[in-house]
């Protein structure tokens, strides 16, 4: 079930959210297989956009599960890029991406609690 606020509808903004923070992997995928040759990189984050991508149409069509899946990636990666991160001690890239999962796993979490 969406709410709507003001004049736009509570399950556009989820997909919003899920569409953006999917870019922003994908596009960090991208990023690092051009600095580093990583194809590990490169999949993964086209991996994970492509599956937010799909969290995002099955929100848009009213599936209660489009936001689970967007908060499962999120946690998913929160994890990846957190060991990298304590790994590395490096802000750039997993520290950020590591905070940006965060971000999106509450984000996507209160979401999901909100609509269900």
């Amino acid at each position: 079930m969406t709410q709507t606020v003001g004049y736009v509808d509570n399950g556009l903004i989820w997909v919003g959210l899920i569409v953006i923070y999917g870019l922003l992997v994908a596009i960090g995928g991208l990023i690092g297989y051009a600095k580093a040759k990583s194809k590990v990189s490169l999949i993964s984050g086209l991996v994970s956009g492509l599956v937010l991508v799909i969290a995002a149409y099955m929100t848009s069509n009213g599936s209660p599960n489009g936001l689970t899946l967007a908060t499962i990636v999120a946690v998913i990666l929160l994890i990846v890029f957190s060991i990298r991160w304590s790994k590395t001690k490096a802000l750039m890239p997993s520290g950020l991406m590591a905070i940006l999962s965060l971000c999106a796993a509450i984000a996507f979490g209160i979401g999901k609690f909100l609509n269900s």
